[in-house]
């Protein structure tokens, strides 16, 4: 380990991560309705007002957790809240269990809802890290009240009150994703991180996820984690669904088990993570142009989805926290090897050192789509700020050492 080389590398991080927080923060905050705008193009011009609810319990989280990794500023802690406010006034639906909207107008009027308890894992998140800032109970208590309802809803205890059913006719087909126990896993860590109290709740519901994650999708006689298995969590590999890999999903659920072992002491739950993360890049990495491709199919297949082979700022985060996080643990260079080969790989093609903030979707040769975009529906302040706050920390470790 060259700590002249890291130190060079906590530089970059440190660079990209003010570029970011003050490129939203510049470009993306409302101070007419409140929240966040996140459909911007390269220079932070906003294309688009509508709203992503994901995206205003992504960025209320981020800017509380960045007052936690480095200390309250009063303009970070503005911006979440006033994530935090708009949430409250305008992305719940009252008449439907408060189940929340996925899209709304900037003014709050509701666009869209899915079935996905996606929008209520992120507003558990925000408000939770915000009342680990502030010792304010009421956002506890929101917390709180989402994570049961995500917990009910993913397990069947209640039915949808927004009266969605499954993805696909049940009676044909149906199954469970990756996506519920991976990202819930990663929401109990969060709560549990502030709300001592329930720490038992917490533990306990931390290792169903984990256990639920390699009982069912967890597939290494395939090579792969699958993002869809039948109930029982047989594969489906009978049509391209149930092919589908999304090597970066599974990237970032290894560091999600990665925290989880790391809590809990177990050395082979870790060693497990690890397997997924190695399975996960070796599939995914494009050998002839570099980067990772968004989907592949487990039996080499043709993917469905149109784009399969773009290149997405996400999974590139996650590779560098998992790559980190993996060589930090482990001590291992093949980890290390990873984070290089992709911090590399991310400086050529998805920083954008005249404008801050990263590209989100790239072509397979790591040129952007045109009209390039820094922020979508789909991409705000989370992944990219996440990222570069919890790598700065982990190179500060390495560099203890």
């Amino acid at each position: 380990m060259d700590k002249t080389i890291l130190k060079e590398h906590q530089a970059f991080i440190r660079a990209e991560l003010d570029g970011v927080v003050n490129f939203w923060l510049e470009n993306g905050m409302d101070s007419v309705h409140g929240g966040v705008y996140t459909c911007l193009d390269r220079t932070g011009e906003i294309y688009s007002t509508d709203k992503s609810v994901w995206m205003q319990g992504r960025c209320g989280w981020m800017f509380a957790y960045l007052c936690h990794v480095y200390g309250v500023k009063e303009q970070w802690l503005k911006a979440s809240k006033s994530c935090l406010d708009f949430m409250e006034a305008h992305c719940i639906n009252r008449d439907s269990g408060n189940r929340m909207y996925f899209t709304v107008t900037e003014s709050g009027l509701p666009l869209r809802q899915r079935r996905y308890c996606f929008s209520e894992g992120f507003y558990a998140i925000a408000n939770a890290e915000y009342y680990g800032i502030t010792g304010e109970q009421v956002y506890l208590d929101r917390a709180r009240e989402a994570y049961e309802l995500i917990y009910k809803l993913n397990h069947g205890l209640i039915k949808d009150p927004t009266g969605f059913g499954p993805k696909t006719i049940a009676d044909t087909r149906t199954g469970r994703g990756l996506g519920d126990p991976m990202i819930y896993l990663n929401v109990t860590a969060v709560l549990r991180r502030v709300d001592k109290e329930q720490a038992d709740l917490y533990n306990a519901r931390a290792g169903e996820c984990a256990n639920e994650i390699f009982k069912y999708h967890f597939k290494p006689e395939l090579g792969c984690t699958l993002e869809t298995v039948s109930p029982d969590g047989t594969p489906q590999l009978h049509h391209t669904a149930g092919r589908m890999v999304n090597p970066g999903h599974d990237i970032e659920c290894s560091w999600f088990l990665m925290e989880q072992a790391n809590f809990t002491g177990d050395k082979e739950l870790h060693a497990k993570a690890q397997h997924m993360f190695n399975l996960a890049i070796n599939a995914g990495w494009d050998e002839e142009y570099g980067g990772l491709l968004y989907f592949t199919d487990c039996m080499g297949k043709p993917p469905e989805a149109y784009e399969h082979d773009m290149k997405l700022w996400w999974p590139h985060n996650e590779i560098l926290i998992a790559s980190l996080m993996a060589y930090r643990d482990t001590g291992d260079e093949s980890f290390y090897q990873w984070f290089e080969k992709t911090l590399t790989y991310c400086k050529e093609h998805f920083s954008d050192p005249e404008h801050g903030e990263w590209y989100g979707y790239l072509r397979r040769d790591g040129k952007p789509t045109m009209p390039s975009t820094k922020g979508s529906t789909f991409k705000g302040p989370f992944h990219l700020p996440r990222m570069l706050i919890m790598v700065d920390q982990m190179l500060e470790e390495l560099l203890a050492k």
